[in-house]
């Protein structure tokens, strides 16, 4: 005999207990189910998710549809819609930001593509729908500018630095300040109110996630940032050989002692797939960084290998094609995916969700 039907409240309840994966808190609780349609044999659900989740909807999706699967009659088919939720962001630190997260970009030497990981990694936030700033704190070597394709000078409106917008990005680097081929020569007190001004005195509107471009090594920028807003994280970037992967456990080293949570490391580099006759090549070895981060046990964000296009667009100023491209964006878009669980798993101090490992 089949059971009572099934109820809007009883579907309610057995979402009590699913958390946002922003807040860490009861989609009931925070008004994110928006309806509830009920029948004799099926269930409709639609949850509001906000843009912050943008790489990890599908995901959400999923684990709400087998949560409610595992709580409702076995007979019962269960859909679920994901819909816009608004929630804006809190303002955060001394400087008054209003980003839901900051992430540091950083390395433990140069050379090692970390600047184009920073920027791709803010294309692929943007196209799944999440408004993202990007700020270039490489003081002495800005390359962003140069990996977007941009070169306007920013200009003030009521004291207020306006960032460059490319491709729906907000971008502010020293690249925009400076002449080109000019030195930047500072100590460290002016580098602190180089950064200082672009995170305080840039308009950079309300955001899902800030990406930070470090300067390559372990120097006082990190110090800095630790000073003047609570990051969300770092990532570092590494390439596979030994060498490489020593200064990578210094920059580790670096955003531990100044209280910057570990989000996971990406190796980039990682092996050559030649395009004449598809044979791989480990030109610097491959999965040295995997296997440093699982000693170190910090999250292993994904990897990306030596790829010509990736290079020539970043040559170009197209980085942005690197989410359009079928073959590189899934590099891409898979560490997008594995920060933002990172993100989701350090939040000690509230109940976090239980989205699978993408």
């Amino acid at each position: 005999m089949a059971g009572a039907p099934v109820q809007t409240e009883d579907v309610r309840q057995a979402l009590a207990d699913f958390n946002d994966p922003e807040t860490g808190r009861s989609v009931v609780r925070m008004e994110q189910v928006r309806d509830i349609q009920v029948s004799d044999s099926s269930v409709t659900v639609q949850l509001g998710l906000t843009s912050w989740t943008g790489p990890i909807r599908e995901a959400v999706r999923q684990d709400c549809l087998t949560h409610l699967r595992e709580r409702l009659p076995a007979e019962v088919a269960v859909e679920v819609e994901i819909v816009e939720h608004e929630r804006p962001a809190e303002r955060i630190g001394q400087i008054g930001l209003a980003a839901k997260s900051v992430v540091a970009v950083g390395s433990g030497k140069g050379g090692v593509g970390k600047s184009t990981v920073a920027v791709s990694l803010a294309y692929a936030l943007r196209n799944s729908g999440a408004k993202v700033g990007l700020m270039d704190a490489d003081v002495y070597g800005p390359s962003v500018p140069h990996l977007v394709g941009a070169n306007q000078r920013p200009h003030v409106i009521e004291k207020r630095l306006q960032p460059i917008v490319k491709d729906d990005l907000k971008i502010m680097s020293m690249g925009f300040l400076v002449a080109e081929g000019e030195a930047v020569v500072w100590r460290g007190p002016m580098l602190h109110g180089a950064i200082t001004q672009f995170l305080r005195d840039t308009e950079w509107g309300d955001l899902d996630y800030l990406i930070i471009d470090m300067p390559p090594g372990t120097g006082d920028i990190a110090l800095t940032l630790s000073q003047l807003l609570p990051l969300s994280g770092a990532v570092v970037v590494c390439t596979p050989q030994d060498v490489a992967l020593l200064d990578a456990v210094k920059a580790v080293a670096m955003f531990h002692k100044v209280n910057i949570p570990m989000l996971g490391v990406v190796e980039n580099m990682s092996y050559f797939l030649c395009p004449d006759n598809g044979k791989r090549y480990d030109i610097f070895g491959s999965g040295g960084a995997r296997d440093k981060a699982i000693e170190l046990g910090v999250p292993f964000l994904g990897e990306v290998p030596i790829n010509i296009a990736i290079r020539e667009r970043g040559d170009a100023g197209e980085t942005s094609s690197n989410l359009t491209d079928e073959e590189t964006s899934r590099y891409f878009q898979t560490i997008a995916a594995q920060m933002i669980h990172s993100i989701i798993g350090n939040r000690t101090d509230q109940p976090s969700s239980s989205l699978p490992v993408l």
